[in-house]
């Protein structure tokens, strides 16, 4: 299907694509690029990359599909790199995160948002990065979102379509504000609950004996906050809007948990957890399980 697909940024996002593609024999030949010279030689020894280029308008050469899966703090700049080194059929699609701050790069490199460049974002991840923690199987029965605009090409839409779905993924698509906010509620507060506990447990005096006798559910919980700082930072600044909404609203829920708490409202307390578990073992067990009113 490809022949040759250029992946900007080699990590766990990027190798993973190649991976995937290369398991599915989707793609005859994939050429990375990346800032870390070290990073794109181990991607070459473990077979995720044919070469390498570190200057993007290299990497893109005569490539029919190019992957973008840098930091959305460099986003505009690697678009500014590629400008005018596409060949004039070359697809182009991304991974980040935020769809709005992508659009707005591209329209402000471009010009205009490219027929051919297919917002989309694998929702798959871990806390790892770098190409070691690449994984084939990363978006297999994983949701991918792909957000098209009024200009967008029907044929690179289809194209990247098919492309996830020789990784395994499950596609949708959706308008870009929408996928913001929706973003900024499922993935983005999480890691930010995740990052403000472990930060504020760690300011404490005691800390030490905090993190020592933390249980699984810490561990499980802040997970998430071991992913990497310079993209969690991108992120936040991106999706300021929406991402700060939720959080007020979020805010403002604990605010009225903790005073139910001092109040010792058993019954309220009951209602707030039972609602809870009934959501959760909802989405978990994928049978839609209705929350208490």
């Amino acid at each position: 299907m490809i022949a040759r697909l250029a992946v900007i940024g080699v990590g766990l996002i990027g190798g993973s694509l190649a991976r995937a593609l290369r398991g599915a024999g989707a793609v005859d030949e994939v050429v990375g690029c990346g800032r870390s010279a070290a990073n794109l030689e181990r991607a070459l020894e473990l077979g995720v990359i044919d070469r390498f280029a570190q200057d993007p308008a290299q990497a893109v050469q005569d490539a029919d599909l190019v992957f973008i899966a840098v930091p959305l703090g460099a986003m505009r700049d690697t678009f500014a790199a590629i400008r005018g080194q596409l060949r004039d059929d070359a697809v182009v699609t991304d991974g980040g995160s935020v769809k709005g701050s992508v659009v707005a790069d591209a329209h402000a490199v471009f010009g205009e948002v490219p027929a051919r460049l297919v917002p989309g974002h694998p929702i798959a991840g871990a806390e790892r990065s770098g190409v070691e923690a690449s994984d084939p199987t990363l978006y297999r029965d994983r949701r991918v979102i792909l957000t098209p605009l009024p200009e967008t090409d029907p044929a690179a839409l289809d194209r990247v379509t098919r492309m996830w779905h020789k990784c395994g993924a499950q596609v949708a698509t959706m308008d870009v504000t929408h996928h913001d906010q929706v973003l900024a509620a499922t993935s983005h507060l999480p890691h930010m609950l995740a990052f403000g506990l472990v930060d504020a447990l760690a300011r404490l005096r005691e800390h030490d004996e905090i993190f020592r006798y933390a249980a699984g559910g810490f561990r499980d919980f802040t997970r998430i906050a071991s992913s990497d700082p310079v993209m969690w930072r991108d992120i936040c600044i991106a999706n300021r809007e929406p991402l700060g909404e939720v959080l007020r609203r979020f805010g403002a829920e604990m605010t009225d948990l903790a005073a139910t708490i001092r109040r010792g409202d058993g019954d309220r307390l009951l209602k707030i957890f039972r609602r809870a578990k009934a959501a959760r073992d909802g989405y978990v067990d994928g049978v839609g399980v209705g929350a208490e009113e």
